[in-house]
């Protein structure tokens, strides 16, 4: 029995796929191992804060404003916001923005 030419790119492009999803599946088991050790790290953070009796505020010093715009998920208007407030450009603002929806675990 021969096979056809079409056939052998069958299999050799099912072999490939089957590589291919393999290499998917060990690079998820990997990052779900690292989101379980990072997970763990927050919740002895979140202790040490606890008893150290400190109180984490993410928008320390950011006007309400834009407090506010964040919490309703407008990043356009927050970015607006903080610099009409703060008096810097645009790429400041953007970056102030990204990072205090980051701190918040928002973003």
């Amino acid at each position: 029995m021969t096979m056809l030419p079409e056939s052998i790119g069958l299999i050799i492009g099912g072999l490939l796929i089957l590589v291919a999803l393999n290499a998917i599946a060990a690079r998820l088991r990997a990052i779900e191992s690292r989101i379980g050790a990072l997970s763990r790290v927050e919740a002895k953070l979140d202790l040490l804060v606890q008893n150290a009796n400190l109180k984490y505020d993410p928008y320390s010093g950011v006007s309400r404003d834009v407090v506010e715009a964040l919490r309703r998920g407008e990043k356009i208007n927050a970015i607006k916001l903080y610099r009409q407030s703060s008096e810097v450009g645009l790429k400041e603002a953007k970056d102030a923005v990204e990072e205090l929806a980051r701190r918040a675990g928002s973003g």
